[in-house]
């Protein structure tokens, strides 16, 4: 299973006009919930394609319709990741995530593998620190049978004990990956410290002693507390009818008890600053700097996009340009950002030979301290902004990346945003914004470093 990866920001571009999907009739009688009255979602008169239900026991249905494609990609996402994980237990969510896996009430593991791959498609499931999503991508005449396979494993998990016992070896594994890879092991380690004992700080794999305590009651109470009506999220995007997805989520997922509502994280501390070094036998020295920003929601957080992309957002950035190409310090050298509820964080990687991290540092520092001070120059925050948006657009002609982005709008619990309105946010970013931002942000004092590798 795919974990939440570290990587540089998804951006967009001023989109083709939109297609209006033709109105149609409100549901029949027989073709509303058996669970319940369906609540519209207030939906946006300008969202060409996206619909939104939710069902009588709590759980949203979302679809954006996507014109000329013949596939369709579907999920369910439960509002359950690393950072709801019970003290001790770190990397529960993770581990339930892989376990459902090894068989339901109704298919074996090998029957759940061949279910949809039997007919072209794909399945996976993914843990991140506050959800936990599972995701499949078929022809739109198999629609049906993804969300039977899906619903299956979030509903009725088998949830052996044997099995329990092998996935935990499995997940051993994958420790043991991160930490026999230096330039993964150290957005572990940045993540852990510079949280400061935050949940956002987790390992989403956990330890290996955290893990091997979680019994297989643990992991049912998780189930049964979490993996509920209040908790979980339904989409789909493609070629998809909304009024037929939203009978097949009644059908598959109307009986799932409405429970209650997972608990949020805390408020994050002051987040910590300076530099660790921690020595590791490795080719390389694997630089992370960083700092905690505001959160999924806050208004500053495309201004914090367009930022990343100036500084580290592919080969015209000023981190590459200055790193790599001018002073030749680095093979990798990109800037990465990730938004949760209560926070975020902002950094950038760069592996450098061992002995130029201390020159390395500094070069970095520099480009930071020039950005804080005097934010980007009109021609450039022009160009960025063309850059995210062109980026971000071209994102979103697959229904994959739709899926995900019409499923966090539910998850942040946030009204749906067409791409129009999106481009336009960040048209309307100022240069006064950059600054403000830069200023409070990218300041090299107040930014957290973490060097691993040969000192």
């Amino acid at each position: 299973m795919k974990r939440d990866a570290c990587a540089s920001p998804r951006r967009l571009r001023p989109p083709r006009r939109e297609l209006r999907s033709r109105k149609r009739p409100e549901p029949t009688p027989s073709e509303r919930p058996r669970n319940g009255r369906v609540s519209r979602m207030g939906l946006n008169p300008g969202a060409a394609g996206f619909k939104g239900d939710r069902l009588g026991n709590g759980v949203h249905v979302l679809t954006e319709g996507m014109p000329g494609v013949r596939s369709v990609a579907v999920g369910a996402w439960v509002r359950q990741g690393a950072a709801l994980d019970e003290p001790g237990q770190a990397g529960a969510s993770h581990l339930l995530e892989h376990l459902v896996f090894r068989g339901t009430g109704s298919r074996s593991r090998r029957q759940i593998a061949l279910s949809l791959e039997s007919v072209g498609g794909s399945l996976n499931a993914y843990t991140s620190r506050e959800h936990t999503g599972y995701e499949a991508r078929v022809l739109a005449s198999h629609l049906s049978l993804a969300v039977d396979v899906i619903s299956d494993l979030v509903r009725d998990p088998r949830l052996a004990e044997r099995d329990l016992e092998q996935e935990k070896m499995v997940v051993g594994e994958e420790i043991a990956a991160v930490e026999d890879t230096p330039d993964d092991l150290v957005f572990e380690l940045h993540g852990e410290r510079l949280w400061r004992g935050h949940p956002y700080g987790r390992s989403i794999l956990g330890t290996r002693d955290s893990v091997a305590a979680i019994s297989r009651d643990d992991l049912a109470r998780l189930h049964r507390e979490r993996y509920v009506g209040a908790n979980l999220v339904v989409a789909a995007a493609g070629a998809v009818d909304h009024h037929e997805f939203l009978g097949l989520a009644d059908e598959w997922f109307g009986e799932i008890e409405p429970g209650r509502e997972a608990p949020g994280v805390p408020d994050p501390p002051a987040p910590e600053e300076g530099i660790d070094r921690v020595a590791r036998e490795a080719s390389q020295t694997h630089i992370v700097l960083g700092r905690t920003t505001p959160g999924h929601s806050h208004r500053d957080r495309h201004a914090l996009i367009l930022l990343a992309a100036a500084l580290g957002g592919g080969m015209s950035s000023r981190l590459f340009q200055r790193v790599r190409e001018e002073l030749a310090l680095a093979y990798a050298v990109f800037s990465y950002q990730s938004f949760y509820t209560r926070g975020g964080v902002s950094g950038m990687y760069a592996g450098t030979r061992p002995g130029k991290a201390p020159e390395a540092l500094d070069a970095i520092r520099s480009v930071y301290r020039h950005v804080a001070a005097e934010g980007l120059p009109r021609d450039e925050l022009d160009r960025v902004k063309e850059q995210v948006k062109g980026q971000v657009m071209l994102s979103q002609e697959s229904p994959g990346a739709r899926l995900h982005r019409l499923a966090g709008f539910a998850l942040y619990r946030e009204p749906f945003v067409t791409l129009d309105e999106l481009t336009g946010r960040i048209d309307s970013v100022s240069n006064c914004d950059i600054v403000r931002v830069a200023a409070d942000v990218f300041e090299p004092e107040r930014q957290y470093a973490l060097c691993l590798g040969p000192h």
